[in-house]
C-alpha cells in the first residue's frame, strides 16, 4: 500500500504542477491572444488548433513555450500515458524537422527513464502482481538475449512485443541496466519519432486537401517511410542470426509428447 501511495503523490503533484503551466500563460497586455486554458489534442483537429495557437503565441514566449512543451512531453512519458504522438506531430509543427526530432528522442528516452526510476522506487511489486505471466514471459526473453542485451532491446523497441509503456514499466524487475535501457530508446525510437516528426511539419504546411494530395507531399512521405525502414530492417536482420526470440522447439512441445 506504502508504494501505491508514494506513486499518487507523484503523479498529484507533476500533475498540478503541468496544470499551472497550462493556465497561467503569461500573455503581453496587448496581445491579441485571449486567455486560455490548455489541454492535450484528442484528436487531429484539436492538434491543429493547439498547434496554430502555439505557433502564435511561440514568437512572444519561445521560451515559455518550450517549457510547456518539454513538461508535458515528459509528464506523458513519465506516466505511461498514451497520447505522444500527437506531441511528436505538434513537435515538427513547432520546432521544424530536425530540432523536433532531437527534442522527441531525448524527451522520450528521459520521461522513459523517469517511468523506469518510479516503477523501481514504487512499483515493482504492483507491476509483478498484476501481470505476473507477461513479466515472466519478457523475463525469459531477457534471460535468453543477455549476451546480446542491448540489441535485443533495439529490437523491441523496433518491433515490440510487448507495449512501450510496460517494457518501461517491467525493467528494472528483469534487472535491466539503466544506460542501456536509455540508450536503446534514444536510438530504437527514431523511426517512428523520425515519421511523426516529419508528419507534423507536412501538416503545419497544408493549407488545404489539394496540397495534401499534391505529389510533393505524397513523395515527401514515401522518403520519410524509406528512411524510417532502414534502421528496422537491419536490426531483424541482425535478429534473425543473433537474437533468441523464439522458444526452442522443445520448450513448444505438450506434455503428452514430452513423455513419449
Amino acid at each position: 500500500m506504502r508504494p501505491l501511495l508514494g506513486l499518487v503523490l507523484v503523479f498529484a503533484v507533476c500533475t498540478f504542477s503541468l496544470y499551472l503551466l497550462s493556465v497561467r500563460l503569461p500573455l503581453h497586455p496587448f496581445s491579441p491572444h485571449p486567455p486560455r486554458a490548455l489541454k492535450f489534442p484528442s484528436d487531429l483537429e484539436e492538434l491543429r488548433e493547439l498547434s496554430e495557437f502555439l505557433q502564435d503565441y511561440k514568437g512572444e514566449h519561445q521560451a515559455y513555450v518550450l517549457l510547456l512543451f518539454c513538461s508535458a512531453y515528459l509528464y506523458k512519458q513519465c506516466f505511461a500515458i498514451p497520447g505522444s504522438s500527437f506531441l511528436n506531430i505538434l513537435a515538427g509543427a513547432l520546432f521544424g524537422p530536425w530540432i523536433g526530432l532531437i527534442l522527441c528522442c531525448v524527451l522520450a528516452s528521459v520521461g522513459a527513464t523517469c517511468c523506469y526510476l518510479l516503477s523501481r522506487a514504487f512499483g515493482k511489486q504492483l507491476v509483478i502482481s498484476y501481470f505476473p505471466d507477461k513479466v515472466a514471459m519478457l523475463q525469459k526473453k531477457v534471460e535468453d538475449n543477455r549476451n546480446s542485451l542491448f540489441f535485443f532491446l533495439l529490437f523491441l523497441r523496433l518491433f515490440p512485443m510487448t507495449p512501450n509503456w510496460f517494457l518501461n514499466f517491467s525493467s528494472p524487475i528483469l534487472n535491466i541496466p539503466i544506460v542501456q535501457f536509455f540508450f536503446s530508446i534514444l536510438i530504437g525510437l527514431i523511426p517512428y519519432n523520425f515519421i511523426c516528426v516529419q508528419t507534423g511539419v507536412i501538416l503545419s504546411t497544408v493549407t488545404s486537401l489539394d496540397d495534401l494530395f499534391s505529389w510533393a507531399t505524397a513523395l515527401k512521405l514515401l522518403a520519410i517511410a524509406l528512411v524510417a525502414l532502414i534502421p528496422g530492417s537491419l536490426i531483424k536482420r541482425f535478429g534473425r542470426t543473433r537474437l533468441r526470440l523464439e522458444p526452442p522447439n522443445s520448450a513448444q512441445l505438450g506434455p503428452s509428447k514430452k513423455q513419449t
